[in-house]
């Protein structure tokens, strides 16, 4: 019986079918200017399908992809969906050790890595018991490897296999904000479902659209901003190999002139500073969206007011795929998270999984049709997350008489002062607000009577004077937010740990 249900099909062969197969699906900022339109990208797609086929690499095996922003990407992506190989997307600014834990976990039998990342994953892979293929894209091959040339030789393309839409499709690996990356598999049919919640009802992407994403495609937000979105209607896609520095994003929107831009708070707080002395580029923004970390209300302010577009603010986990809860155009009150998605459910518990009154703070719940499959291996955090229906996120928010949800803070950043909670984010957002401050994150810490109190760590701005301001913050954030939740202490490190997706680790900062 035909199911029918391999996203290929939608996101890939539908286009040459209904006529937009000359179009530019993805191209290349920077450099190399290559690109592929929507006929090229379903030929080597079937390409690929057919090389795993040569290769001996079948039906729902692993293939782990350290791959950067670059063509190969969505012909591999696709491509192992065609074959009902199961691509994993990986982050490509682990180390050696993080390879080898995920490589082992999820017994990828193929590799398939940029030239550029082969000297960090390389040794991961001796004494691998399952790796039986590794692939190279661009440079040399060395011993014991191929080229990506040579593993596409001959191959004979293959049609995308008829799939069901709750089948494996595609894992990803968390971040890693809150300790050891986990293996959440997603089906084909989540694809679709985000595509058609936010990209279609929030984002409104358009066939005319040109995307760009700093979040890289091996991110879930990276994922659907770069691929699924813009594949869904037929839209292009600029992609970007490089660190996404303030200097190169704004010539990037300067020169591909992009009209959606996908960013992340610490990237648009940098542009900002960046361009107090420096000039802005000409650009054709109409739309700019933000999640990974909750966005402050001074930077969309400041955003809009150099740009003239706002920034929809939203929340999405690797969990869900992408973004359940979000502001959206002419409906955006900075300070918010915004408010369901259309096609998702959400509910604020406490610790008995009642839920909360507005005004109170909870733990979020999400329900809706992009929900992983679960974690790999790992079945008590399973059950702990994935309850039903529902999804627990990690995160704490208060739900307003509006409708709209305020982010808190993670569960585990969350804190008693006096016996009332108090949200990090909060005092971050005061923090974020002085203008000799680049960025904050706040953590609990205990005094000298074992209480716990605020403690902040601050990025400054170029040339603020850190002893001038030490005392100045405090003062700021009790006239700003409240006396009692003003830092006790403050440090001035030169940056914060963070994810690469952007997510600040403030485990590493309690510990």
């Amino acid at each position: 019986m035909t199911k029918t249900g391999n996203a290929a099909l939608w996101f890939v062969d539908r286009h040459t079918t209904e006529g937009r197969g000359d179009k530019v699906a993805f191209r290349e900022a920077a450099g190399a200017k290559r690109s592929i339109t929507y006929k090229e990208l379903s030929d080597k797609s079937a390409q690929v399908a057919g090389a795993f086929a040569q290769a001996g690499i079948t039906r729902e095996d692993r293939v782990a992809c350290l791959v950067l922003d670059q063509l190969e990407y969505p012909e591999i992506f696709w491509g192992g969906l065609k074959a009902g190989v199961v691509p994993i997307p990986l982050n490509t600014l682990l180390s050696t050790s993080v390879y080898d834990v995920i490589l082992r976990d999820s017994r990828a039998t193929c590799l398939i890595v940029s030239h550029e990342l082969l000297e960090t994953v390389l040794p991961a892979t001796k004494d691998n018991p399952y790796l039986r293929t590794i692939v190279v894209i661009g440079g040399d091959a060395p011993a014991g490897t191929i080229s990506y040339d040579t593993f596409m030789q001959d191959a004979t393309p293959c049609p995308a296999i008829d799939a069901s839409g709750d089948e494996i499709a595609f894992w990803l690996y968390s971040s890693g904000s809150t300790g050891q990356p986990k293996g959440v598999r997603h089906v084909h049919s989540a694809l679709r479902a985000t595509a058609d919640t936010y990209g279609a009802q929030v984002l409104g992407i358009r066939e005319e659209d040109v995307v760009y994403s700093v979040a890289k495609v091996f991110f879930a937000y990276g994922m659907g901003n770069a691929m699924i979105f813009p594949m869904s209607v037929g839209a292009t896609t600029i992609l970007f190999s490089g660190r996404p520095t303030p200097v190169d994003v704004l010539a990037i929107i300067g020169t591909e002139k992009p009209t959606i831009f996908c960013g992340v708070p610490t990237l648009y707080a940098a542009m900002i500073a960046h361009l107090e002395n420096n000039p802005k580029p000409a650009a054709d923004l109409r739309v700019c969206i933000s999640a990974g970390e909750a966005l402050p209300e001074d930077v969309g302010t400041t955003w809009r007011d150099n740009w003239d577009v706002d920034i929809m603010d939203g929340v999405g986990s690797t969990e869900m795929l992408h973004i359940f809860l979000s502001n959206r155009p002419n409906d955006i009150v900075y300070g918010t998270s915004g408010t369901a998605v259309p096609g998702y459910d959400l509910r604020c518990v406490d610790e008995d999984g009642a839920d909360v009154a507005v005004g109170g703070i909870g733990e979020l719940l999400v329900r809706g049709a992009s929900a992983a499959d679960g974690y790999w291996n790992q079945r008590d955090k399973s059950r702990a997350t994935f309850e039903g229906e529902w999804t627990r996120t990690g995160d704490k928010y208060e739900l307003t008489d509006t409708g709209r949800y305020i982010y808190c803070g993670r569960t585990d950043d969350m804190f008693k002062v006096s016996g009332i909670w108090v949200s990090p984010f909060e005092i971050e957002q005061a923090l974020a607000s002085h203008p000799d401050v680049l960025e904050a994150a706040v953590v609990a810490a205990r005094d000298e009577n074992g209480l716990e109190k605020p403690k902040a760590f601050v990025v400054l701005k170029q040339g603020a004077d850190q002893a001038q301001v030490q005392d100045e913050l405090k003062e700021f954030v009790k006239e700003k937010i409240g006396k009692w939740k003003y830092p006790r202490w403050i440090e001035f490190p030169a940056d914060l740990p963070k994810t690469a997706t952007g997510k600040i680790q403030r485990f590493k900062l309690r510990d």
